[in-house]
């Protein structure tokens, strides 16, 4: 890696924690200007890198993200393509996996750095997490090899000094700092007295670098989660509604579900209603295999497809995406990975 201490980089505020201050008066947590980032965040300064900002109005709690957030980050990013070395946009932790997964496939040929972070503690705390977090993720965006390519042209989120790739990682706690993982992907990168990158696993830069914001999505989109005592009007309702094109069937282990004939019958009738029926296992880590047991293999047999190692949160991004983008090629583009998101 060369330094860079000539990197321009955008800062994009979207909400979340990592952006409040506690005002003194009433002891209440508010937004702060992020104009004044070098003030609130001195360390940045040391980079001399150029840092500009931009603050979503109004801010957004994460829990109120929509597609039509990731919307506006990609149109952002694709309008300021060509005069940033990198992006780090600053994001609420609940839904930063599904942000972070989203942005992955609506930026092709994205051969620049999209880094979210954010944090567990507002960054005037004295004991957050957000500086470290920001610090290193504005080093990481400007990071670039020694051929001067950026080092990790992709969407990822750092978060307690790991950098893991943004479509294969999951919340996976709400009061620790170890806030996320990565469970089927080890890190792209790590921070320790020096920041390093696992470049065995870092996507290549495309050949074409000139980024595409693709912002139709199809949201048509539902989740079964299986458990023991689930009736058949519940599997019904959501495999067979009306609105839905799709649906995320979150399966036992290896990518099992139960074998009763009600069950199949409706797996079925949804696949002939054109339906695409996509298999996640519930485990935190592992990946769906159908030919491993009876009842996955019965899956198979209706023409469910595999979700191979996918997060749940990657694969409503990638549905979303390619059901607005190329409907009539959904079935194929799921089967093959786009952008890194499962192993294969």
């Amino acid at each position: 890696m060369i330094p860079n201490n000539k990197a321009s980089l955008l800062l994009i505020y979207t909400g979340g924690t990592i952006g409040m201050k506690e005002d003194h008066a009433n002891g209440t947590l508010k937004p702060f200007d992020f104009k004044q980032i070098i003030d609130e965040v001195p360390e940045l300064a040391k980079f001399a890198y150029k840092i500009d900002s931009l603050s979503f109005d109004p801010i957004i709690d994460s829990s109120d993200v929509e597609p039509q957030t990731w919307i506006k980050l990609a149109q952002v990013i694709e309008k300021s393509y060509e005069d940033y070395d990198g992006f780090v946009i600053l994001h609420g932790t609940d839904t930063m996996a599904y942000s972070a997964s989203a942005l992955s496939f609506m930026l092709e040929d994205l051969g620049k750095p999209v880094i979210f972070t954010g944090s567990q503690l507002p960054i005037g705390r004295p004991r957050t997490d957000g500086r470290e977090n920001l610090v290193s993720a504005v080093e990481i965006a400007a990071a670039k090899d020694k051929d001067g390519k950026a080092m990790v042209p992709e969407v990822c989120i750092f978060f307690d000094s790991v950098l893991l790739r943004g479509n294969r990682t999951t919340k996976i706690s709400s009061d620790n700092f170890k806030a996320f993982r990565s469970p089927n992907l080890p890190p792209l990168a790590e921070a320790g007295i020096t920041i390093r990158y696992n470049k065995t696993l870092i996507l290549p830069v495309p050949e074409e670098t000139r980024v595409k914001a693709r912002t139709k999505l199809d949201t048509s989109v539902s989740i079964l989660k299986i458990h023991p005592g689930i009736t058949p009007q519940t599997v019904s309702d959501i495999l067979l509604g009306s609105n839905t094109k799709a649906v995320i069937i979150e399966t036992y282990g290896s990518g099992n579900a139960p074998a009763k004939k009600w069950f199949l019958d409706i797996v079925r009738q949804a696949r002939e209603m054109g339906k695409i029926i996509l298999n996640i296992t519930q485990c935190p880590s592992g990946s769906v295999n159908m030919d491993l047991y009876a009842n996955g293999k019965s899956l198979s047999d209706c023409g469910v497809v595999s979700g191979h190692d996918m997060t749940t949160e990657s694969a409503l991004a990638k549905l979303f995406h390619i059901l607005g983008e190329y409907p009539d090629q959904a079935r194929a583009m799921l089967e093959e990975p786009l952008r890194g998101e499962f192993s294969k």
